[in-house]
């Protein structure tokens, strides 16, 4: 990742800051090669950085405040001192090329759209998740920025997706599909039924029609659009219904003698799933829409999610992702004035 400016990784977000956000920077540095700088309070991290034995490795840029994880969109306004506010001003500086965060989501969303802005054009920005599918994850999108939306925002969505799969997953023409409670066209609310219609008028869209609950891992679609609510939703469910399959599959796989040898001879196998199917191999979420990138990693993420999500941000920013989404938003305008 030579050439790019570093991460700037807010250190004070997460359920496990700042030692597991700080042993993360240690490892994105040592392991990934990625340049790191940690905003927030300069004592803590210091002390966080002398467990590692990497005191003066990592530079530090003092914050004052920092957002708790209940906080919510309001705290943008109220602390405009916090880590992830000062880890936005770096990118909009030119000091940092991408904000990683495992805090709140509604406040780095909230702290993002404040201080970086929404690119031209884009009324809503997405949160955009890799779901694990094969040969290479679906995004899926919106997974939580904006929970009320008008069916010319879900077409804007499919943009932002599109742009996204193109650069982030190098994919040509990438399908489209839209998420709601059948796969005919007629099928959903007003919502998905106007925006089923408009993503079929548009020129260049690869959109293959409606997607449901079941279709989310089996890869029948590049890119799956949804409001922010229900794709939180989705996401959230099928965290947990993978957890307990994997829960499960432990309790039977240890019952018995011959249990214990089945599982030692697919061990391998076994490891890999597990690795496909964790979501702290992804790296976290990616907020599109803004003048610049931000990563928001799992709240609960540990040092290995952290040096994942800030891999991602500078793979993002040395692809150069936040430009071909303007241009993509902006080609748009020229040639559907849909906005």
């Amino acid at each position: 990742m030579d050439g790019i400016p570093p991460i700037a990784l807010d250190a004070m977000g997460g359920d496990n800051a700042p030692g597991e956000i700080v042993a993360g920077a240690v490892l994105a540095v040592r392991e990934h090669g990625v340049p790191v700088v940690l905003v927030g309070a300069p004592r803590t991290i210091a002390e966080a950085l002398a467990e590692h034995d990497a005191v003066g490795e990592i530079p530090i840029v003092r914050a004052e405040e920092a957002l708790t994880m209940d906080e919510g969109a309001l705290a943008s306004l109220r602390r405009p001192r916090s880590s992830i506010a000062l880890a936005c001003h770096l990118v909009r500086r030119g000091d940092a090329s991408a904000v990683v965060s495992a805090g709140s989501t509604a406040g780095v969303v909230a702290t993002g759209k404040l201080r970086l802005r929404a690119q031209q054009g884009v009324l809503r920005p997405a949160i955009a998740v890799p779901l694990p599918t094969r040969p290479h994850p679906t995004v899926l999108l919106d997974a939580g920025a904006t929970a009320d939306v008008k069916p010319e925002i879900l077409v804007q969505f499919a943009h932002l997706g599109v742009a996204y799969a193109e650069t982030a997953l190098s994919l040509t023409s990438p399908r489209v599909g839209l998420l709601t409670i059948g796969g005919e066209a007629g099928k959903g609310n007003k919502l998905t039924k106007r925006a089923h219609e408009l993503l079929t008028a548009v020129p260049g869209m690869n959109f293959t029609g409606n997607v449901e609950g079941h279709d989310l891992l089996n890869g029948a679609v590049d890119v799956i659009v949804t409001d922010g609510f229900t794709g939180n939703v989705a996401l959230k469910t099928m965290e947990g219904a993978v957890r307990y399959a994997f829960a499960e599959l432990r309790e039977t796989l240890e019952g018995g003698r011959l249990s214990r040898l089945a599982a030692g001879l697919q061990r391998g196998r076994l490891r890999e799933l597990r690795r496909r199917l964790d979501p702290e191999a992804y790296g976290g979420a990616v907020l599109l829409g803004l003048n610049g990138t931000v990563v928001i990693a799992h709240g609960s993420s540990t040092a290995k999610g952290v040096a994942a999500a800030c891999a991602l941000a500078a793979t993002l920013a040395h692809q150069g992702t936040v430009s071909h989404v303007g241009e993509r938003i902006a080609a748009t305008h020229r040639s559907h004035r849909l906005w």
